[in-house]
């Protein structure tokens, strides 16, 4: 069994023992994913990565959990293979940013 089925089938788990399937429709997960974004994202708030990193590790740990946990429930609901879409999406940003003209470069795409 793959990792992500096992993660996922964990997910699933521990919603449904909860019976909190009903509330993870899209909209809300996506919602969900943003807020746990930004908490992530305030974590790093008026202070230098190496602070945070440092300093809250286990903090960051938990909500990168918290945002792959609901991407993971959208990518599930919409029946989304994750290996797939990430496997297509580099393939895309392999043609937007060729290593010839890319490599050592924080240049945008269409600036290159």
């Amino acid at each position: 069994m793959s990792e992500r089925n096992t993660s996922m089938q964990q997910i699933n788990k521990f919603r449904d023992d909860r019976n909190w399937r009903q509330y993870h429709n899209e909209k809300d997960l996506a919602i969900s994913i943003s807020l746990e974004a930004s908490e992530l994202l305030e974590l790093f708030q008026w202070k230098s990565a190496n602070e945070v990193i440092d300093n809250k590790r286990e903090r960051i740990e938990e909500e990168l959990a918290d945002v792959l946990i609901y991407s993971y429930m959208l990518a599930d609901n919409l029946n989304i293979d994750i290996e797939d879409i990430i496997a297509r999406k580099l393939e895309k940003n392999n043609r937007k940013y060729p290593i010839e003209k890319s490599y050592g470069s924080n240049v945008k795409y269409d600036e290159l």
